[in-house]
C-alpha cells in the first residue's frame, strides 16, 4: 500500500506562492490517481486538486482555479501541489490522498484509501 508524506507548508504574505510536495512510498503509485484536500480551522475538509494516475485528467475547486496547479512525476513518486496568489482564506492544514479507483473518485474524498498527514499553510494578510 501506499503511505504519504506532505511537506512544504509554511507561512507566506497573501500575493506570494508555495508549493506542496507529496512524497510516496511503494512501487504501485503510478496506479493511484492523486488529490489535495485543506481543512481550515474550524470548518470541514474541502476539495482542492486532483489528477488522474496519467496526468491526463485534472480537477480543481473554483476557489483555487487559475491560482493552483497539480501535477506529478510517477518517477519520483511525488505529487505537486503549486500555489499561487496565495489569499487568507488559503489558510488550511493540507492534505494529499490517493485512491486507486480514479480521479473521479479522488474528487468526491469518500473513502479515499491513502491519506497523509498533513502540511499547515498560513497566509497572512
Amino acid at each position: 500500500q501506499v503511505q504519504l508524506i506532505e511537506s512544504g507548508g509554511g507561512l507566506v504574505q497573501a500575493g506570494g506562492s508555495l508549493r506542496l510536495s507529496c512524497a510516496a512510498s511503494g512501487r504501485t503509485f503510478s496506479h493511484y490517481a492523486m488529490g489535495w484536500f485543506r481543512q481550515a480551522p474550524g470548518k470541514e475538509r474541502e476539495f482542492v486538486a486532483a489528477v488522474s494516475w496519467s496526468a491526463g485528467i485534472t480537477y480543481y475547486a473554483d476557489s483555487v482555479k487559475g491560482r493552483f496547479n497539480i501535477s506529478r512525476d510517477n518517477a519520483k513518486n511525488t505529487v505537486y501541489l503549486h500555489m499561487n496568489n496565495l489569499k487568507p482564506e488559503d489558510t488550511a492544514v493540507y492534505y494529499c490522498a490517493a485512491d486507486g479507483r480514479g480521479v473521479g473518485a479522488v474528487r468526491t474524498g469518500r473513502r479515499l484509501e491513502v491519506w497523509g498527514q498533513g502540511t499547515l499553510v498560513t497566509v497572512s494578510s
